[in-house]
């Protein structure tokens, strides 16, 4: 099952920076995909529903990897405001 996960994540990975257009959507690739790989190997053991620790782990990693990626956004029109 690991294997089947691991090799999962890296073709949604390979696919999903392919379409990313700016560092928001790509932080919010990596940091679903990260929280969802996170997240999975932390609920493992639990006694709660299969998924949920991938879940929550996703959402959260999703929107925290946007945040830095929508700042990093806003650094680089920052940048590119003061070359001109």
């Amino acid at each position: 099952m690991k294997k089947l996960l691991s090799a999962a994540l890296l073709v949604s990975l390979s696919f999903g920076l392919m379409g990313c257009q700016n560092d928001a959507q790509t932080g919010a690739l990596l940091g679903t995909l990260g929280g969802a790989a996170a997240g999975a190997a932390i609920g493992e053991g639990a006694n709660d529903e299969p998924g949920a620790g991938a879940a929550i782990g996703a959402a959260a990693g999703g929107v925290g990897g946007y945040i830095i990626g929508n700042e990093s956004d806003k650094a680089k029109a920052r940048e590119r405001r003061y070359e001109y």
